[in-house]
Order: C-alpha cells, then structure tokens, then sequence
C-alpha cells in the first residue's frame, strides 16, 4: 500500500501541519509521498529527504516537482509530458481551515482519488465546535454548557469561562478567564482568529482523556486511552511543541468502567458519519460521566502515539475505505423528452 501525505494549505494551523508530517515521517517504516500545499494553495511533491522545518520556511519547496490535482490523481509535468504520482491512498493531514473544513476532502472526492480523512460532512460538523457540540446531542454523548459570543453579543455565563475561536483547533487563541478584568484582552485574542467564539465553563483541574481510532473490517480499533499532561488546560505548546518527540504516549490508570464509557462515547460520535478517518476525540470526567469537548479529524502526526500498531493500522483502514455511489447517467429522461415534444 502506497500512501501518500497532503499537508500544509491556507491555514492558521499551517505550520503545525508542516511538523505533523514531519513526524509522521519518523514512524512509517514504508516511507509514504509527500505533497505540500502552500498558501497560495499550490500543490509540490516533496522528496522524503527535504521532509525539514527550513525546507519549507526558507521557500526551497518552490524549487520541487509542481502537481496539478485533476481526475484520476496528481499529476507533475515534465518534458514527455504529465506523469501521475503513483499513489494507492491519500492522507488528509492539512489541520484547521482547507483540511479540517471539508475543502480537501471535496477536492479529492470531486477527483476520485481514495484517502483516509473525514469526509465533507464530518468535516464541517467537527470544524465548527457549535456544530460539533450538535452532533455529540444526536450521537447521545454529554458536552458542557455553552454559549457563542460575537462582538455585538457579550458572554453571559459567569466566570471563570474558557474562550475559544469557533472555527480553529490547537488550542490556538484559547484563554481562560477567571476574573473580570482578562476578559476584554481575552476576547481581543480570540477575535483575531475568529468571529464568533465558543464560551465554556472552565472546571479547575478537571480530569481529561484522549482516545483515537477508526472503523476498519466493520469494528472501531481503538488506541490506547491517554491522560495527557496539561497546565490548567492543553494549550499550544503542550500540544504540538512536544508530541513529535513521544515515540509512545502513556496509557491513563483509570477504571474498566471509566474506559468503557470513554470507548462507547468515542464510538457514537465515529458512527455519525466519520467512516474513512482516524479520528482523535479529547474528553473530560466530570463526577464519573464522561463529556466530549472535541473531536480532532485530522490529529497531529494522526496520532501515531496513542496507538500500539499504528502502521498497520493505517493499512486496515486503507482496505475499509467507504466507496462513493456509482451513478449511471444516460440521459434516458432527455431523450425521452426529445422523443415527446421535438427539440428541446
């Protein structure tokens, strides 16, 4: 199985994608492709040995192979022509805006291409937490309270409260609010990324949980269920400035029960519609049930470290991949018309 990684795009979070594949790198042994998109939103294959931090900041990556995505795959031109990159799957890993919001999954179902990554309608549920917070109440699956602010519509919850930008994921922009004079600089910050933002109770030294996994041969295979270490809340650096160093996370010390209530919650939000992703779910325990506070579509380095067999893994999703519905078109209505009024 040959894959091939999509990375980077127009994105707030397009740096952290760039050292998502790096990682990813590190931890498949069959070294997959590789292909960059920019912010202009041009597509470069990159060769493994490139796959650097500066390779891309200094704009080196301009001086690789240009691909045009159309039917069929991704194609580089040369002087004998276009030749197809030869790849069996491709991997969603652009995080936030393009990646995470259905405008890659889009393009490569327009183009037919096969890839493991949400599809466009748990892209958009998963992208935009209001709507995720929705799909959690159809899946049966507890969030907090919450409420969505603008800049024309102050928070009413009382503090202490977590803000988050609406539409944007690694913690970027989050604060959290305790007393009454944060709150303005708070919502500044937050602003600068987003229109609308997501307010929340803040709950001090709450427990939180992270579990991965996917639906391959008709069963969830699941990773191991990790406590991650956190200040009061998993901001950006604890995030991403130290995950593409953990050869293995740790497993958390919790109940069979606590682990079955986190599984059976992970695998109701799955069931609404994320066939073909390996998705990450973050939770909180609060008085022994379990909440969701968000789903992660495209994970860092996709969560390599949650999981035991995380290659194998990857190759049994690529085998359950879900097929798009073929449809016959033969115009049989308009020559049926044709045949009954002339002309059209």
């Amino acid at each position: 199985m040959k894959f091939a990684v999509i990375f980077g795009a127009k994105s707030y979070e397009h740096e952290i994608s760039i050292v998502s594949a790096i990682a990813l790198k590190k931890v498949l042994k069959n070294e997959p492709l590789f292909i960059f998109c920019d912010k202009f939103r041009e597509f470069y294959l990159i060769n493994g040995a490139d796959m650097k931090a500066n390779f891309f900041s200094s704009g080196k990556y301009k001086n690789a192979k240009k691909l045009t995505l159309k039917q069929g795959g991704f194609f580089a031109g040369g002087l004998l022509g276009e030749k197809k990159i030869e790849a069996d799957v491709f991997i969603n890993l652009v995080h936030g805006m393009d990646g995470e919001d259905g405008k890659i999954a889009a393009l490569l179902e327009f183009y037919g291409l096969s890839y493991i990554g949400p599809r466009v309608e748990a892209s958009a549920l998963s992208y935009n937490k209001e709507l995720t917070k929705l799909l959690a109440q159809k899946a049966g699956v507890k969030t907090l309270n919450y409420e969505v602010v603008s800049r024309e519509k102050a928070p009413s919850l009382p503090l202490p409260v977590i803000l988050k930008p609406l539409r944007l994921g690694s913690s970027i922009g989050v604060s959290v609010i305790k007393d009454a004079g944060e709150l303005e600089y708070g919502l500044d910050v937050a602003y600068e990324f987003d229109k609308e933002i997501l307010v929340e109770p803040f709950i001090e030294g709450v427990k939180e949980y992270n579990l991965a996994g996917c639906k391959a041969d008709g069963e969830i295979k699941f990773s191991i269920i990790e406590e991650p270490k956190k200040k009061e809340f998993l901001d950006y650096e604890q995030k991403y400035m130290s995950f593409s160093n953990e050869s293995r996370a740790r497993e958390a010390n919790i109940s069979a029960e606590l682990a079955a209530k986190l599984k059976q919650s992970f695998e109701r939000i799955y069931d609404c519609g994320f066939n073909g992703a390996l998705i990450r779910c973050d939770f909180f325990e609060v008085n022994g049930e379990v909440y969701l506070n968000e789903i992660n579509p495209n994970p860092g380095s996709m969560a390599n470290y949650l999981f035991d067999d995380f290659e194998g893994t990857l190759e049994r999703l690529a085998a359950s991949l879900p097929k798009e519905r073929e449809i016959n078109i033969d115009y049989k209505f308009i020559n049926s018309i044709t045949s009954a009024k002339g002309k059209l």
